[in-house]
């Protein structure tokens, strides 16, 4: 009787959120994640590594592969929503030690910042924010009960863990871009 109960409420529950989240959604079609977590490394040191989207699949869920196609052009391969799916990005902005901005111009409808903010010599604040278009019922569900978030915040404690156990980057690009 218990469990039913339980069941019941879990499932009453899920219908609010459900609800509350694709009513608080800016445009019924996207919808904006806004993470972040403090690193123990320095800015340089974070930013370095998150230049390196090739090592993305080490720490980030569900992404396959990364190929960097140029300075400014990458091709993702990702699990979403249990389907394999694959997309082409463009950055934007890239300001050495403080911003990589992106977005995609095939597939998967996404586009995103990430910025890096020097707390001490030895703490990095990382802010991530990414818009997307999920799309398919299955898609919208997961977005509406916050699992796209949960992956997010999960993929940057990972990427803390990754770069804290090494407390080194595996490469970096220095370069800037800016298409103003």
């Amino acid at each position: 009787m218990l469990a039913k109960i339980l069941a019941i409420a879990a499932l009453t529950a899920g219908g609010v959120m459900l609800s509350k989240q694709l009513r608080k959604s800016r445009k019924p079609e996207e919808t904006t994640i806004e993470e972040s977590i403090e690193v123990n490394v320095p800015v340089n040191v974070a930013y370095n590594q998150w230049t390196q989207f090739e090592d993305f699949p080490k720490f980030m869920k569900g992404v396959r592969e990364i190929r960097q196609l140029d300075d400014t052009h990458l091709h993702w391969r990702a699990e979403v929503a249990g389907k394999e799916e694959e997309w082409d990005a463009e950055i934007t902005e890239q300001i050495p030690d403080k911003r990589i901005a992106w977005h995609s111009t095939s597939g998967a409808q996404n586009a995103g910042v990430v910025t890096f903010h020097k707390i001490s010599d030895s703490i990095t604040r990382i802010m991530l924010q990414i818009d997307y278009a999920p799309k398919g019922f299955i898609e919208k569900v997961g977005d509406a009960v916050g699992a796209v978030e949960i992956e997010t915040r999960g993929n940057l404690e990972d990427f803390k863990k990754f770069l804290e156990e090494r407390m080194s980057e595996t490469g970096a690009w220095r370069g800037a871009v800016s298409q103003h």
